[in-house]
């Protein structure tokens, strides 16, 4: 049964990645189906803390499908009652205009994301190395304290949540071998080499629409 979830996990994962590589909202659909899968294959596997960020995923999966569909249109109109305003002519339709754009990560939010990504990690692996019989505690912590960070910036569309997902799937590869996770293993070492092109991709993207929208 387990290797059946995590065959089924593996497919939704890799159509998780491909609509996350082209930026589409329904991206969070699979988000929803995913996590839901994996918990049960990363309890089962003594990841406790890849079992408790699914929980989270399931929540950001939420956030995230709120924040890509109305996100915009909830910032244009803060701007507006500023008096702000959007410079040269928008030619997209209303319901692209709702949608958030991908833009960079504002320097601001560098340092609380990195006090939370600490903190997580410190945080994780205490409670695996007191209260679990994990025997990969800090890669497990590391994993997971990054993917909260990660997750926080695919939800607010930033091109730089790319760079934690590479750091991600790579450990988590390497990590998934050892547990004896091989479908997993495969699907993360894909995701690794899909989130490099991932991150030129949205690059691209995000350079086509610069100057449609403010960000805050």
């Amino acid at each position: 049964m387990e290797h059946i979830l995590e065959i089924i996990g593996t497919v939704v994962g890799i159509l998780y990645l491909w609509l996350e590589y082209r930026a589409s909202i329904y991206l969070w659909i699979a988000g929803i189906i995913m996590p839901a899968v994996y918990i049960f294959v990363y309890y089962d596997a003594g990841l406790y803390a890849d079992f408790g960020i699914n929980i989270y995923y399931l929540g950001a999966a939420i956030y995230g499908w709120m924040m890509w569909k109305y996100g915009a249109f909830l910032r244009r109109t803060i701007l507006r009652r500023k008096g702000a305003g959007q410079k040269g002519e928008d030619t997209r339709t209303e319901e692209q205009k709702l949608e958030l754009p991908i833009t960079h990560m504002p320097a601001r939010y560098l340092l609380p994301l990195t006090a939370v990504f600490i903190a997580a990690l410190l945080g994780i692996a205490w409670i695996l190395i007191n209260f679990t019989d994990s025997n990969v505690p800090w890669l497990d912590s590391f994993t997971t304290a990054l993917s909260i960070a990660g997750m926080w910036m695919l939800a607010r569309k930033y091109v730089e949540q790319w760079w934690a997902w590479i750091a991600v799937d790579a450990v988590s590869a390497g990590l998934y071998i050892y547990k004896g996770l091989d479908f997993t293993a495969g699907l993360y070492a894909l995701y690794t080499i899909i989130a490099i092109f991932g991150y030129f991709k949205w690059r691209k993207m995000m350079n086509k629409d610069e100057g449609l929208e403010i960000r805050d």
